[in-house]
């Protein structure tokens, strides 16, 4: 499908999955919820950050690295001829071994003809309790893309990228009409239920904004379920909270998964959207672009 004004419809595919000990039954797992997208008709199917395995973060541990992988590697291989056989565009997430000591979370696309449209390396590394990624991994590289595929512009960021505006606006100025966050999101201690939603709403509710200030499509794809820290733990862990959504320029959520379960949503998003909410909106316009040298500082000091 051409990505010009004329075209319009797209169907895109919200894979959300649930994480288990065992790489092979992850991907077997994520190869049959893709198929399973294409035949409800979806163009384009976004799989969660690092579906390969359970979340490695939660710990520090060198042995961990043993996760990581080339590009071109098993998974993306993979990738790529499960976009080819069913004619998508397809947004995975891998842990990526670079070289000897240098690995990132990365972002990958691949075009219905099952050739690698793009990579993108997750740009904002976070270091929090059970999220400890700057032991892992090397900051991305790549900047921030619109990745042309035969189904509409993406725009790729992975996880902590989607709380940070600067990123969502500078995709959407390289074109982008869709954001698409592989994403591994959740509850890790035991706050009361106000608390754990109001987390919760926060992170939706600032990736709404970037479609509402950009005038793109947003699709945020988690994973469910508790993972715990490690083997034989019950108590120490993340509650991945699910939620997968989708929303449309204006925020509107146009589909949300379950909190609880593995699910894959299948919803349309018609592209004319973006040009038609910017001329209503003009935002990109009206920016004053020679007053926003700070931004490039830490602090205004």
């Amino acid at each position: 499908m051409s990505t010009d004004a004329a075209s319009r419809t797209v169907r895109l595919g919200l894979v959300q999955l649930a994480c288990s000990e065992d790489p092979r039954e992850n991907l077997e797992c994520a190869w049959a919820e893709v198929e399973a997208a294409a035949a409800l008709g979806a163009d384009i199917v976004c799989l969660p950050e690092l579906f390969a395995n359970r979340y490695p973060c939660q710990v520090e541990d060198t042995a961990r690295f043993d996760l990581a992988e080339p590009i071109p590697g098993p998974t993306t291989e993979s990738l790529g001829k499960l976009a080819a056989a069913r004619g998508i565009s397809l947004v995975g997430s891998v842990f990526e071994r670079r070289t000897e000591g240098i690995y990132h979370n990365t972002a990958v696309v691949y075009g219905p003809d099952g050739a690698l449209a793009g990579i993108y390396r997750k740009m904002h590394i976070p270091d929090d309790p059970l999220y400890y990624e700057k032991f892992y991994f090397t900051p991305g590289d790549t900047g921030f893309q619109a990745i042309e595929t035969a189904h509409a512009r993406i725009g790729p960021g992975v996880c902590w990228d989607q709380w940070f505006p600067e990123a969502a606006r500078l995709s959407a100025l390289a074109g982008a009409q869709i954001l698409a966050y592989p994403t591994a999101i959740g509850w890790q201690f035991d706050l009361d239920e106000a608390e754990d939603a109001a987390q919760h709403d926060a992170w939706e509710t600032v990736q709404r904004s970037h479609a509402i200030a950009n005038g793109v499509f947003v699709v945020a794809v988690n994973r469910v379920g508790f993972e715990p820290t490690s083997a034989g733990d019950a108590d120490a862990g993340i509650r991945f909270w699910g939620q997968s959504f989708a929303c449309d320029p204006m925020g509107r959520v146009l589909a949300r998964a379950s909190a609880t379960q593995p699910e894959t949503r299948v919803v349309e998003f018609d592209l004319s959207l973006v040009e038609r909410t910017r001329r209503d909106w003009p935002f990109l316009r009206d920016r004053r672009v020679d007053a926003y040298a700070k931004l490039l500082r830490l602090l205004d000091d």
